[in-house]
């Protein structure tokens, strides 16, 4: 969703000048700010990018890196928790760079992520939510989207890098629990992982807008990754997207479990990737293998599970492993495994 509840952005691949701080100005020569990631994410836990800026100029998708993690027109960078049992218990959103609150609004409620409040967003003027725009000076400006309410902040306030301004919320056009993060330099939205809108797209290393030290603790959250292992575990029955926001993979199942199950979700699936799951009893026997069906377009998240009824008075005791693999064009781009034991 293009993010325009504050001011009206320029759309990326437009007139950007030549390069930043091209022009003769005094403010055009003041070097880029650097950024660090907008969001304390917790130690042991990944806070990925679900989506990236768009930087295709018409209806197709292109991130920075050539794929297609992102959506038409969508003009920041989302950065999302694992679960909303993680928002809840509360994430930090923090200044990526230092700077004056120019504009905040708060009191947006969080919302289940349906389309049906998604919608009710958007035809409100509120795909933002709650959310902020900090002044950078020099004409660049930061946006903040989707915040929880109660934001640590107010209109006015100047903040340095890590002052927390809220916390990660689902609130405005938000499906998943994120914030969104977009850098603006003159009013255009730019790229923070390639700001040079002329610049060719791909992995190979290039100018960015992060600092160098911009995600101490979580360099792999930077790190382009499709598709990316969101969440993986085991329940005792069919599991749904709703399970394991609540964070279903937290109590694992017992001997008299009616069911196991194993499950994943992942993110920056493309068309054609294969799934394979696989359940392996503690005797090796493999007793539940799904091969799934080729995806018929990209997935932006997709959760698929397989599992087996108890049909005796317990399940064995020992250690149970999930397997999980994706396939793309006849290539292994992803393996994981997962354990649990039954005492």
């Amino acid at each position: 969703m293009i993010h325009r509840p504050f001011v009206a952005h320029g759309l990326l691949l437009v007139g950007l000048l030549a390069c930043l701080g091209s022009t003769a100005s005094a403010q055009d020569a003041a070097p880029p700010p650097a950024f660090h990631l907008p969001l304390a994410c917790p130690a042991g836990l990944s806070c990925p990018v679900q989506n990236y800026v768009d930087r295709a100029d018409g209806p197709e998708v292109l991130d920075y890196a050539c794929g297609g993690m992102s959506y038409d027109g969508h003009d920041g960078t989302d950065f999302r928790l694992p679960t909303v049992a993680v928002m809840e218990a509360g994430v930090p959103v923090v200044a990526a760079a230092a700077g004056k609150v120019l504009r905040a609004r708060d009191g947006i409620d969080n919302h289940d992520g349906s389309d049906a409040a998604v919608a009710a967003s958007v035809a409100e003027g509120l795909e933002c939510g709650n959310g902020l725009v900090v002044d950078l000076g020099n004409g660049w400006e930061t946006q903040y989207c989707h915040l929880s309410p109660g934001l640590a902040v107010k209109e006015g306030d100047t903040v340095a890098v890590g002052t927390p301004l809220g916390t990660v919320g689902q609130t405005g056009a938000a499906a998943f629990p994120h914030v969104h993060f977009e850098v603006r330099h003159d009013g255009l939205s730019l790229d923070p992982f390639r700001p040079d809108p002329q610049a060719a797209c791909g992995l190979e290393p290039t100018a960015t807008l992060w600092a160098p030290d911009a995600a101490a603790g979580h360099a792999d959250d930077l790190a382009y990754v499709s598709p990316r292992l969101l969440n993986a575990g085991f329940a005792a029955g069919a599991v749904t997207m709703a399970a394991i926001d609540a964070d279903i993979a937290a109590t694992p199942p017992g001997a008299d479990a009616p069911a196991l199950v194993f499950f994943t979700r992942a993110i920056g699936l493309k068309g054609g990737d294969v799934q394979t799951l696989a359940l392996v009893a503690p005797d090796g026997t493999v007793i539940a293998e799904q091969a799934a069906e080729p995806l018929d377009r990209d997935k932006a998240e997709w959760m698929i599970f397989t599992g087996r009824k108890r049909r005796g008075d317990a399940w064995p005791s020992g250690e149970y492993r999930g397997r999980y693999t994706v396939e793309r064009a006849g290539a292994t781009v992803l393996t994981a495994e997962r354990t649990f034991v039954i005492p």
